[in-house]
């Protein structure tokens, strides 16, 4: 396996999902700020949760890249379409699994069940779609290029 190309592209693929999902977000066209969703986790300071988040998608988009490389691995092969292919499933997994589930694991998000008593964000929902109507295009854009950067520098 690529164990330099997962350190490597991992850290970069990452870094261009997050640029998408922030920029996005600060464009205002989407709602879903990652680095506070996450970075809340470990802290009720909305103002100091950015810096935590960013660090715990980082490892988050390492921990997904080791997935990427292996696959590759077992496949003997890689291509930025093949990666492409696998971040699209991977956004929609995100989407529909792994987002949808936080109110159940976050500490401080609302649940659509349980409400918004002392919670300090909102409850995404599927295709986390309380985060505004672009939400869903975003985040796939940004893991079909997280995607399409592993397959293209990933060697399998």
């Amino acid at each position: 396996m690529d164990w330099l190309g997962w350190l490597t592209f991992g850290f970069i693929a990452t870094a261009v999902l997050t640029a998408i999902m922030v920029g996005a977000q600060l464009a205002r066209q989407t709602r879903m700020d990652l680095p506070t969703m996450l970075g809340t986790l470990v802290t009720a300071d909305l103002d100091r949760a950015r810096v935590p988040g960013i660090l715990i998608h980082f490892a988050n988009g390492q921990f997904f890249a080791l997935f990427y490389a292996s696959a590759f691995a077992l496949m003997g092969r890689s291509g930025w379409l093949l990666g492409a292919l696998f971040g699209l499933v991977h956004g929609l997994l995100a989407l529909t699994l792994i987002i949808p589930a936080l109110p159940s694991i976050h500490p401080r998000m609302a649940s659509e069940r349980a409400g918004f008593e002392l919670a300090l964000l909102e409850p995404p929902a599927l295709f986390a779609q309380n985060y505004g109507r672009r939400t869903v295009a975003i985040t796939l854009l940004a893991h079909v290029a997280y995607g399409a950067i592993l397959g293209a520098f990933l060697k399998p």
